[in-house]
């Protein structure tokens, strides 16, 4: 697993120089070696040396990932400061972890209480994904998202709270963070084009003969009206409103 981790590093972090640099560092790696050690120790019914292991990690490297946490193979947790991963969380293979990403809970629930990530997901820096929830795999995550809704694969999400933008995601770049959709302008502008549609119709309507009616049905019919209809809409459902 520490070579894949590795090769990992090397595929996406340009920075990164060689492996002694990586070895020692990259916080993200030291961390997952001490959870590898942790969480052996966690599973075979150690107690306390697991935790103290992942308080010790925590100071070190500034990640704090529960020894209970399942973390898959090619996982790279990028800078990873204030990084924290829960006890029942789990990430799958090849996930891309920024700084300050929560997987967290949502209470003080017994049992599966984090949530699970799917292989090849993107976590953005600042994102928070809260409860006992499935993220499909393939997704992305903005920064500074809150997540907590079930997210299916092959998917973009942003906002607070966490929206689906953009199905099938498409490109094979994980890092460009610049085609993430800002939904919530995107809404906005929608409805001011609609409030200007509206006061040209009023404006017609003192001008003209056509009853309130008429200018009704030309309202219905516009093709901007139907197309803003489109972009609340999926703005709501994507807040599963």
């Amino acid at each position: 697993m520490l070579l894949t981790d590795l090769r990992t590093i090397f595929e996406r972090d340009p920075a990164a120089r060689n492996w002694l640099e990586v070895l020692f560092c990259y916080p993200g790696l030291q961390a997952l070696v001490f959870h590898r050690l942790s969480h052996w120790l966690y599973k075979i019914g150690i107690p306390f040396i697991p935790r103290f292991i992942s308080h010790l990690s925590r100071f070190l490297t500034g990640v704090e990932i529960h020894p209970g946490a399942l973390i898959g193979q090619g996982v790279f947790i990028d800078h990873g400061m204030g990084v924290v991963i829960g006890e029942t969380a789990i990430v799958g293979d090849y996930a891309l972890i920024y700084q300050g990403v929560t997987l967290g809970g949502t209470g003080k629930e017994s049992g599966k209480r984090h949530p699970t990530l799917g292989s090849h997901v993107v976590v953005g820096a600042g994102a928070k994904v809260l409860g006992n929830i499935q993220i499909g795999d393939r997704v992305r995550i903005g920064a500074g998202s809150v997540v907590l809704r079930d997210v299916p694969s092959n998917t973009t999400v942003v906002g607070i709270p966490g929206r689906v933008t953009r199905q099938n995601n498409s490109s094979s770049n994980v890092l460009d963070h610049d085609k993430v959709r800002d939904v919530e302008a995107e809404v906005i502008r929608a409805l001011f084009e609609r409030v200007k549609s509206l006061e040209k119709q009023f404006e017609q309507l003192e001008q003209s003969s056509l009853s309130p009616t008429e200018l009704g049905d030309e309202l219905t019919n516009d093709p901007k009206s139907k197309n803003s209809d489109g972009i609340i809409e999926d703005f709501l459902d994507g807040a599963g409103i």
